[in-house]
């Protein structure tokens, strides 16, 4: 695998993971799913932050990792 699309495929999956984080806050605040379903309602909910968090932050740092390897090798490059 290429490393754009591997960067691409970090974002994809940062992006999935907020979107996770924004699914399991809106199911508490807004959508009152523990309140509705009991217990049941607590564990989706925090089923979709913990997943969410699973995949935003390791890949986060790992885009990162990646974005200052390339630059260093574009700056390496050059002089």
């Amino acid at each position: 695998m290429s490393e754009s699309a591997l960067i691409k495929l970090l974002k994809i999956v940062i992006i999935s993971g907020l979107c996770l984080l924004l699914l399991g806050h809106y199911f508490i605040s807004y959508a009152n799913l523990p309140q509705r379903l009991g217990v049941a309602g607590m564990i989706i909910s925090a089923g979709c932050i913990a997943i969410g968090l699973i995949l935003s932050l390791p890949t986060k740092m790992y885009l990162t990792f990646l974005l200052v390897k390339r630059e260093n090798e574009k700056r390496a490059k050059h002089k």
